[in-house]
């Protein structure tokens, strides 16, 4: 390091200090006294007035622990709130901070108690084992001071060798603490997004638990790298085993998305910091875990979900290249688990999912993740249940714990009392019932018991989801989102890709009708390799079709794609968030113009072609006279119409229950939609949530829709309800309910269905 002095101590100090620092824990004495020897050695080799450890407490404070340069009252007085001054800025972050002026930065603090009003420059670093912020540690100097990067780096290894200490020492005891006793082992409950639906309960398993440390400081760096590169490609070879297996071997984004993930352990900037970390005095595990920390640093920082699972794929892989480098007996730890598995973590890469036995895995529960992240899509292909964005699930849960999650709603229920478990244990069989009675009218036709017919199509966004179409019954797909596959990729794909992503569609679908909507980014789903700008309001901004007329070229790819895979079948093209007639006539023309080209070609077209509108934006209901002579077909998009109508944001929680989709504004609205499209003979379709709910789809066919396209696990409840109801005097009870002034007319429709026997 290059300290005021102008010495250059350069690579070869740190790796002094950190001999020094492993004989010192190989010492004796309490954790006080030696924590107090490390900060002395510390500001002397780096050349600080200023060293000090903060550890992480509970209640999200962070406490001094040692100091060599401050007042030494202040150690264990001095306490501060995360995203407090400049240490707390830190630990919030978890990323390092250097600062030759700290005193003008906006979050720094005055603690008069420390007496560092005299200090200019601060350099900080999370200390951070496994994942998770144990402290910081801060060194400080009297004159400004420019920081090095290989300065940050250097103290971000003395951090690691901190955290063994700390841990070692059990001094982590005392910070998880909790004022509820015995860990804070009271029933609790956490909400989160359901990633893949379904039911279960079993016994907390967090993840990467075991994986410690012993050797930080490298005796051989030579033969640390040896190691590293030994069990790099020991770790490849596994995963190229792992890849073959029967589970994952068919055909499908999850394919895709694991044969990417192999990518990732040749990537070169990883394996580069790696090696460069070893060369620094680590060891190889110890290099792996140092870059660990900075990947989910990162990860934490970033809010791009393609990112995120770009990271996350990084760490997945550092966990792997750890067992490896430690010969860690993977028979022997699964042996050692439950039966009843539920899965913890704050995320997983996607072959992680993989490690676990299938017959024992119940469920997995993020902290994070996405419904497009990469271990969604490998969780759908394994039908494991998964819940993501579960906020505090790795901290409020302990290995052990019994755990309900409902994949339903969202819930996951925390060591529940005898009582609770058996009320959802009987829930369960209720559900198994209620499908077995769903089997049974599978195969059946969707019609009423007074003779209507109501069409019930899927909705989907990934191979994976075809099966379904057959096991649930249904008659087509009545919304194909194509942004999904577009979201799981490095890069937007080329007209060939793309064709071959349709094509696979249209050969599962055998036939049956499949609704193509055109690319559907911007707001919440955004593309990783093609930054917009943001927006203050992303729902009512620039996304949909406003981006395809924006930038045809991309809209007429994806049209010139679905052309060509639909040579000789039938095409249907839906373009959403359609805003007004003249919106849908300029679409209309982008897809005439690639008929033309593809005729100027001599390519064969589609046997037929329809064109379709999503309406989601209310105006575009005030041109339907407009409209429909120059549409085959309409789709209700019934979450952002419903949130349109109300000015309501859905995602907000505190509107969640202010508004019901069974007001009747909203029936009064969809029934007009229907009035008009049955005057028109145009197919009306509404896809979105409502339709997947028995009681909301029994009030849409009310309102006169016909069609109803839905989550596949739908089909066999709303079909179920379907052939219990007469059609036309629910019409008559609807028309009389949509004068009444309430707020909602769900309970009333519930009685009515309860009245008739009618399952909802």
């Amino acid at each position: 390091m290059t300290g005021p002095t102008g010495t250059d101590h350069g690579w070869a100090g740190s790796r002094r200090l950190l001999r020094l620092l492993r004989d010192l824990m190989k010492g004796g004495g309490s954790s006080q006294v030696r924590l107090d020897k490390v900060v002395d050695l510390i500001a002397q080799d780096i050349v600080a007035e200023v060293c000090s450890i903060y550890v992480m407490r509970s209640g999200e404070v962070l406490e001094l622990f040692a100091t060599k340069g401050l007042k030494p009252a202040a150690v264990h007085k001095l306490r501060i709130r995360v995203n407090q001054g400049l240490v707390g800025l830190i630990a919030a972050q978890a990323r390092p901070v250097a600062l030759a002026d700290a005193q003008s930065h906006p979050n720094f603090a005055y603690f008069p108690e420390t007496g560092e009003e005299v200090y200019q420059s601060l350099m900080g670093v999370p200390i951070m084992r496994g994942g998770r912020l144990l402290g910081v540690l801060v060194v400080q100097n009297r004159t400004q001071r420019n920081y090095t990067e290989e300065e940050v780096e250097a103290l971000e290894t003395v951090a690691m060798v901190l955290a063994e200490l700390l841990a070692g020492d059990r001094l982590l005891d005392l910070t998880a603490a909790t004022p509820g006793g015995e860990g804070g082992a009271m029933p609790g409950r956490l909400s989160g997004m359901v990633l893949n639906e379904g039911l279960a309960i079993g016994t907390a398993v967090p993840h990467q638990r075991g994986i410690v440390i012993t050797q930080v400081v490298a005796e051989d760096p030579d033969a640390e790298l040896t190691r590293l590169d030994d069990a790099l490609g020991e770790m490849r070879d596994a995963l190229d085993v792992m890849l073959a297996r029967s589970e994952v071997a068919r055909d499908g984004e999850h394919r895709e998305v694991l044969e990417t993930y192999r990518m990732f352990a040749d990537d070169r900037g990883w394996l580069r910091r790696m090696h460069d970390a070893v060369r620094g005095g680590l060891t190889a595990e110890a290099a792996v875990q140092k870059i660990q920390n900075e990947t989910r640093a990162r990860m934490a920082a970033i809010k791009d979900p393609y990112l995120r699972a770009r990271l996350a794929d990084l760490d997945d892989l550092g966990n792997r290249l750890l067992h490896h480098l430690l010969r860690l007996d993977e028979r022997q730890r699964e042996e050692e688990l439950p039966d009843d598995m539920v899965l913890i973590a704050a995320d997983l890469g996607p072959a992680e999912l993989l490690d676990y036995d299938p017959s024992r895995l119940r469920a997995v529960v993020l902290e994070h993740g996405a419904p497009t992240s990469h271990v969604a899509i490998v969780a759908r292909a394994l039908q494991i249940p998964m819940i993501g964005r579960c906020a505090g699930i790795t901290t409020e849960v302990r290995e052990g714990d019994q755990i309900i999650v409902d994949g339903e709603t969202g819930q996951v229920l925390l060591r529940p009392s005898e009582a609770v478990r058996a009320g959802f244990v009987e829930s369960m069989a209720a559900k198994e019932r209620q499908k077995e009675a769903f089997r049974a009218v599978r195969d059946l036709p969707s019609v009423s018991r007074d003779g209507v017919d109501i069409t019930l199509l899927i909705n989907a966004g990934l191979m994976i989801d075809l099966p379904h179409l057959e096991e649930g019954g249904a008659e087509g797909i009545g919304l194909y989102r194509t942004e999904v596959p577009f979201m799981i990729r490095d890069s937007f794909p080329d007209v060939p890709t793309q064709t071959d992503i349709y094509s696979r569609i249209l050969d599962a679908a055998e036939g049956k009708t499949v609704v193509f909507r055109t690319l559907d980014v911007g707001g919440d789903k955004v593309l990783p390799y093609w930054r917009g700008h943001d927006e203050d309001n992303p729902a009512m901004g620039w996304r949909a079709i406003r981006i395809g007329l924006d930038r045809p070229a991309l809209l007429r790819r994806q049209l010139r794609a679905l052309l060509h895979a639909a040579a000789g079948r039938s095409l249907s093209v839906m373009f959403p968030m359609v805003s007004d007639v003249a919106e849908f006539e300029a679409a209309k023309e982008l897809l005439q113009r690639e008929i033309d080209r593809e005729k100027a070609f001599g390519d064969r077209l589609p046997a037929e072609i329809k064109i379709g509108a999503m309406l989601e934006v209310p105006a575009l209901a005030l041109q339907l006279p407009q409209l429909l002579p120059r549409c085959d077909f309409v789709s209700l998009g019934t979450n952002d119409l419903v949130q349109f109508l109300f000015a309501a944001d859905r995602n907000n929680p505190r509107l969640a229950r202010r508004y019901d989709t069974l007001s009747p504004a909203v029936l009064t609205f969809v029934r007009n939609i229907a009035q008009q499209a049955a005057e028109h003979g145009v197919p009306l379709t509404a896809c979105g949530e409502m339709a997947g709910h028995p009681v909301e789809a029994m009030a849409l066919i009310g309102c006169g829709v016909r069609r109803l396209s839905m989550a596949p696990q739908a089909v066999d409840q709303v079909k179920t309800m379907v052939r219990a109801l007469e059609v036309e005097p629910l019409q008559d009870s609807i028309k009389q309910l949509l004068t009444l002034p309430d707020h909602s007319i769900r309970e009333k429709l519930r009685s009515y269905a309860s009245d008739r026997d009618i399952p909802i």
